[in-house]
């Protein structure tokens, strides 16, 4: 059993008449749910696949392959799309902050969060995009197709 602590061996009793429903670490469950949250955070801070692997066998002591790295990355993309095509809220607030981007240069570029705001006041993050340059109604209008797809 891959743990986030490294590899745990269980030993797992007979049950000759299949009354036991282990509770914590369900039948044939090879690694627990924080070995997805170590894979997807080290994931979305830029590391690649080799460099997950090769983590995972510096750090834990464990082997984890490419394949399960990617079905566990590729579930989670699919349950993105999911949420971004969800119907939106009666009211979108568009806002940026300027940060500082290194792209072989340092440049100040806007990033864009969008919140949805429901008919009872409750609050929603929609999304969040990186403009190329300036702040102007012309590169709002053009940075959001994802909005007229689902309105």
């Amino acid at each position: 059993m891959l743990t986030e602590i490294g590899p745990v061996e269980i030993q797992v009793p007979r049950d000759t008449d299949a009354s036991f429903d282990p509770q914590i670490v369900k039948e044939r469950q090879r690694r627990l749910t924080g070995v997805d949250e170590i894979i997807l955070s080290l994931s979305s801070k830029g590391l690649t696949t080799g460099e997950i692997v090769a983590h995972f066998d510096d750090v834990f002591g464990a082997s984890v392959s490419r394949e399960t790295i990617g079905k566990i990355t590729d579930k989670v993309l699919a349950e993105m799309a999911e949420w971004s095509l969800r119907p939106l809220d009666p009211v979108i607030f568009i806002d940026a902050i300027h940060v500082k981007v290194r792209d072989g240069q340092v440049t100040n570029r806007p990033i864009y969060v969008a919140i949805g705001v429901t008919v009872n006041g409750e609050r929603d993050i929609l999304g969040l995009w990186a403009g190329d340059s300036g702040e102007g109604y012309g590169t709002r209008t053009g940075s959001f197709p994802e909005f007229r797809a689902a309105a």
